[in-house]
This record gives C-alpha cells, structure tokens and sequence, in this order.
C-alpha cells in the first residue's frame, strides 16, 4: 500500500485530501499541529472505511517535528512515497505596510520554511540516490501567487510566490532521484482559512469575479492532487494545475 504525508490535514484543503486519497487506496499520515479533535475524527472516518491512517502532531517548521512526522509514518504505516506541503496559515487581512515583523516571520516560517523541511525529509527518504523507491511531492500553492492580493495578504501571497518557485527548482533538481515535484494553486475555496483572516464569508463576496462565478470545493482541489501524485501523471513534473474557476 502507497503511504502519503498530508501536512495540515485536519481540516480543508487538507483534510479533503486525506479523504480523497484514503479512497485511491493511500495509507495517510494525517499531520496537525493543534487541531487533534479533527485529525482524530478524520482518522477514524477513515479506518470505519477500511483504510489506514493515523494521526501526528508536529509543527513543519520545527526539524525535530518533522523528523519525527517521517520517522513515525515509516514505522506505522511504511516508507512515505508521497508528501502533500499543504499545511499554511492566513493572517488577518490588512494592508502591506501594516504588517508586523512578526506576522511576516510566522507566515514564511510555516508556508515557506516548513514546505522546505518537509521536503528535505521526503527527499532523504524517497531520493533513489539514498536507497528510496522515488516518490511525489505535491505542493499546495494558491492563484494569490499570481495576483498578489493588494490590500489583503500580501505577505500570504508572496509565500505562494515562492512555493512556485520551490516546486519548479525542486522538480528539476530531484528528476533523476525518481521523485516528481508539483503544485496546485487554489482559487477562492469553501474553507475556514478565510474565517483566520477576518472574513469567513470571502469566498461569498468576490465569487463574482470568478469567471465561473462561484467558489470552489475543498474536494475538487483534492482530486487534482490525487491525480498528480498518482501513475497517471508519471511524467508531469514542474508542474503546476490551477484549481480557480479560470480566476
């Protein structure tokens, strides 16, 4: 059984991943950093369906919890050949100039720094050039990374802007260790990351915009990671599939 890594995933994007991915036969390690209730629920929905998962509490952008995170899901459930950098964080949306330097450290810190550390891990485990059997790397971006969102969460975006960026050096970088690296970037999604930022009917007021004119489902971002981690995506890598509504 394919065993996955899904930072961030008791709730959301997350947590629909984890779902998603417990159906197409996945053995999910189901990271959290506070939420224990949730990651608890999500695995035991799980296991009542016949899958395996458990639950790890660890911050990605403490070394010690991430190697831990690994160390752990090799010995419950085998040697991860998926990690899914999903885990981020929003803050309360404001303009550039007012935000604080601690909110622009504790934002890279887990979106960037964390996504960092997690596949370093993954690439020392699954890198066929350390004796792995290759692997994926999906990294969880957001179409913010594109249009910067002004007045809102400048900082947010330009931690997706470098997300991109990883995703395509990493790509590049591990193609001849046997591990694919690519991204989905979301668009404006049914999710509580908008309720962090101020404003838990956000996706309510700018659907508008939306060429498709609505918001997205957690469930629909899902199905593009699952099919960019499975076989039938063997040769994307650098890669990167807009979930937005043409947004």
């Amino acid at each position: 059984m394919a065993v996955m890594i899904v930072t961030g995933g008791s709730r959301g994007i997350g947590a629909a991943t984890v779902l998603a991915a417990a159906e197409a036969g996945y053995a999910v390690c189901v990271n959290y950093k506070s939420n224990a209730d949730a990651a608890r629920q999500l695995v035991e929905t799980i296991k009542g369906r016949g899958g395996k998962a458990f639950a790890y509490q660890g911050d990605v952008s403490v070394p010690e919890d991430v190697a831990g995170m690994f160390r752990q899901t090799a010995e419950t459930l085998g040697a991860p050949t998926a990690l899914i950098n999903n885990a981020g964080i929003l803050e309360h949306h404001c303009r550039f100039e007012e935000m604080s330097l601690e909110r622009l450290q504790r934002v890279f810190n887990t979106n960037v720094i964390g996504s960092m550390l997690c596949a370093q891990e993954a690439a020392k485990v699954m890198s066929t050039k350390h004796g792995g059997a290759g692997g994926v790397i999906i990294n969880i971006s957001s179409v913010a990374a594109k249009l910067g969102a002004p007045n809102e969460y400048v900082d947010y975006a330009a931690s997706k802007g470098a997300i991109d960026s990883l995703t395509i050096g990493l790509a590049k970088e591990m193609a001849e260790s046997g591990i694919r690296v690519n991204a989905v970037r979301p668009g404006v999604i049914y999710t509580d990351i908008h309720a962090s930022g101020g404003e838990p009917d956000r996706v309510d007021r700018v659907k508008e915009s939306v060429p498709m004119l609505r918001g997205g489902t957690a469930a629909e971002v899902a199905q593009a990671v699952v099919w960019l981690v499975s076989d039938q995506a063997s040769y994307c890598t650098g890669t990167t599939i807009d979930v937005s509504g043409g947004r």
